[in-house]
């Protein structure tokens, strides 16, 4: 399921995310964002403080998620849930 995810940088410079689940393009909405999960890639990284760690893989959205979590500030992580189109009669 995709998460939205604010943040910000060490430098103050903020971003909004959209963590995919997709190997090829982990997040979209920041070019940097997306530098950096793809600098960590293959690196290993706890998903919470006290572990579990898995290896870093654009397809596995905990892995990402756990990058921008350690290398800056996150604001604000929610589920991104389907819009549903309304149509006329329902």
């Amino acid at each position: 399921m995709p998460y939205t995810v604010t943040g910000r940088f060490d430098d103050g410079a903020a971003y909004t995310v959209l963590v995919t689940g997709r190997k090829d393009r982990p997040v979209a909405g920041s070019h940097r964002a997306a530098a950096l999960v793809e600098l960590h890639q293959g690196e290993a990284v706890s998903l919470s403080p006290t572990g579990p760690v898995r290896t870093v893989d654009g397809a596995d959205e905990a892995t990402v998620r756990a990058v921008l979590r350690q290398a800056t500030e996150v604001l604000e992580e929610k589920v991104k849930t389907p819009q549903t189109g309304r149509t006329a009669g329902a």
